[in-house]
């Protein structure tokens, strides 16, 4: 089997981006533009070398993969001059595949017609037909054959009206690269080695060039500046989103998709405008995203809920789930199937048990918490002391009256209830009532003295006690009496 060196020529400074890194280190969707480049090389080839220049330092760092060969282009004369570079650590008889860091959205299977081509052939390139060809090397044909590329700035007038053009994309047998790469010289209009003369000197040595004529003018598209960027990350999100409706996810708009990272999803799953996928993200069956929500290395189950405005990440999501709106997710979490997060909750490196509910105002961090737990609104897992983390640990079937705080470490029991507004610092048993709370008084305006009631008593039935019994609140003493 022939060997495929892919050699990526990733040296230029990219001056247009106006940006401290270099221009094949900018982002596109989840990757650099030389990230996206190289995982197609990698899937094709048997050895990748990357040409560097600019800030190759910092290339290098970002990328880290040792498996690539990093030759360093210390002169930039050239793409001509930029292959040499590669090709002492390549052997004769393999073809060489030319790809360059700023056209991240070459396809795979494009790649392989033209290597296919080459291997025929010995030199094949590939080139696209655009509306507005200025600024690209013009395709020169001879009864359909490919004769020659001239450069915009060397072409003539009648050149100039050419369409097809090059997108510097070619695959060659790297013998014969050898030897057109030596022939080159600078007698040009920029007095650099252009890789492309290597066709007409092909063609000067009876050599038939073979052409493969994308008709997908963004998969070839390079990228000089931010605006290109930006049009080449709508382009690529919407493809994304019309690749997957028929796979049977429904996206809103698939204008205003953005899946940065990898996403897996079972049927009738639907993903409105304006959410933003990250990482690796995976839904169950008949799955619901509002808009404007942020979900991050997630699992999701089926037939959950992802209201407006929700943020989710590193989390786990059981089936029959709601969540928000305006809920935060953090890192660890784990929410139970049925259980229900609502609006303006926070939950941190906590498991929510089965049909469990923290519906509104709360934050929960640290704890581990039962089914079918009722947490009431303004309640805090109070889990830091300054110093550490303490865990919470909330049983089945308690409730936790609103503006509740419960300092960590601590433990209610299974049925228990909690009062409203308390500040509990001890473990509460099983099927128990607590509360903590100040004295209430009254005072009326003017000169009106405050009047209480000496030995006043107010009689209620506990809930939850196995037997019934009389709880005696005290409104001089603030003493609790069961």
């Amino acid at each position: 089997m022939t060997q495929i060196h892919g050699i990526i020529l990733a040296a230029g400074k990219g001056t247009r981006m106006n940006s401290s890194k270099p221009k094949v280190l900018q982002i596109l969707s989840d990757k650099t533009l030389l990230g996206h480049v190289l995982t197609q090389a990698q899937k094709l080839c048997s050895k990748v070398h990357v040409v560097y220049g600019f800030g190759g330092d910092q290339v290098r760092q970002t990328i880290n993969d040792d498996s690539i060969n990093w030759v360093e282009q210390v002169q930039q004369l050239g793409t001509g001059h930029a292959v040499q570079q590669a090709m002492p650590s390549i052997n004769d008889d393999s073809i060489s595949l030319v790809l360059y860091g700023d056209v991240p959205l070459i396809e795979q299977s494009t790649l392989n017609d033209l290597i296919t081509q080459a291997q025929h052939s010995g030199v094949a390139l590939l080139s696209v037909v655009l509306g507005n060809p200025t600024g690209y090397g013009r395709i020169i044909r001879q009864n359909n054959q490919v004769q020659a590329i001239v450069e915009q700035k060397d072409a003539s007038d009648t050149q100039l009206e050419i369409c097809e053009v090059n997108t510097g994309i070619m695959a060659v047998n790297s013998g014969l690269l050898k030897t057109y790469l030596n022939g080159l010289d600078s007698n040009n209009a920029q007095g650099e080695l252009y890789l492309t003369d290597i066709i007409a000197m092909a063609v000067d040595d009876g050599k038939t060039i073979a052409s493969v004529i994308t008709d997908n003018e963004f998969e070839v598209a390079g990228v000089n500046d931010k605006v290109q960027l930006a049009e080449l990350e709508r382009t690529f999100q919407q493809n994304q989103a019309t690749q997957f409706m028929p796979q049977g996810l429904m996206s809103k708009d698939p204008t205003r998709f953005d899946c940065r990272g990898s996403l897996s999803f079972g049927q009738d799953c639907e993903i409105d405008v304006n959410v933003l996928i990250e990482g690796e993200v995976a839904l169950g069956d008949n799955t619901t995203i509002a808009p404007n929500c942020v979900i991050k290395n997630t699992t999701i189950g089926s037939n959950v809920s992802i209201l407006p405005n929700s943020v989710i990440e590193d989390a786990v999501i059981g089936n029959g789930a709601s969540i928000g709106p305006f809920a935060r997710i953090r890192p660890e979490a784990n929410i139970g199937e049925n259980a229900k997060i609502g609006n303006f909750v926070e939950v941190k490196k906590s498991t929510i048990g089965k049909g469990s509910k923290v519906s509104h105002l709360s934050y929960v961090g640290d704890t581990i918490m039962g089914e079918n737990v009722n947490i009431g609104a303004g309640v805090i897992t109070c889990n830091y002391d300054g110093a550490n983390k303490h865990q919470t640990t909330i049983e089945d079937g308690a409730f936790i009256g609103s503006d509740t705080q419960l300092i960590a470490p601590i433990t209610i029991g299974k049925n228990a209830t909690i009062g409203a507004g308390s500040t509990i610092t001890k473990d509460v048993a099983d099927a128990q009532l607590s509360l903590s709370r100040s004295k209430q008084t009254t005072r009326k305006t003017g000169n009106a003295q405050l009047k209480n009631s000496p030995n006043v008593s107010l009689t209620v039935f506990v809930r939850f006690c196995t037997q019934p019994s009389l709880l005696l609140l005290d409104l001089n003493s603030q003493e609790v009496h069961f």
